[in-house]
């Protein structure tokens, strides 16, 4: 079964929802602003993805702008910084059994078939 990690307040996020559900397959919605994030959630979305912490960090955000832009971090401090900030999460992210994408745009959710 497919995962999405949706942010019903963004734009590109319901587009990903959207584009999902025409496929007519089973999957779970994932509201991780709700639920949070954990470190499992995270290394799961990095080793199917195979993008880094930080590829996965929405830098236009104003956290990110005022605390975390120019700075140096480890990959593991990356991801303590989006468990703490799951807002900094792109979205949608969706997951299936071997693979994992950014849905943007949302086509790309045909890359898992």
């Amino acid at each position: 079964m497919l995962k999405i990690f949706h942010n019903p307040r963004c734009r590109k996020s319901r587009e990903g929802l959207e584009y999902l559900k025409s496929k007519t397959v089973d999957f779970q919605i994932v509201e991780y602003l709700k639920e949070g994030l954990t470190k499992a959630m995270l290394d799961e979305i990095i080793l199917k993805s195979g993008l880094q912490p930080e590829a996965l960090v929405r830098k236009q955000e104003d956290i990110f702008k005022k605390e975390l832009k120019g700075k140096n971090f480890t990959s593991d401090e990356w991801i303590q910084i989006l468990i703490e900030n799951p807002n900094l999460l792109h979205r949608p992210i969706v997951i299936a059994k071997h693979k994992a994408i950014l849905a943007q745009p949302p086509e790309g959710i045909d890359l898992l078939f």
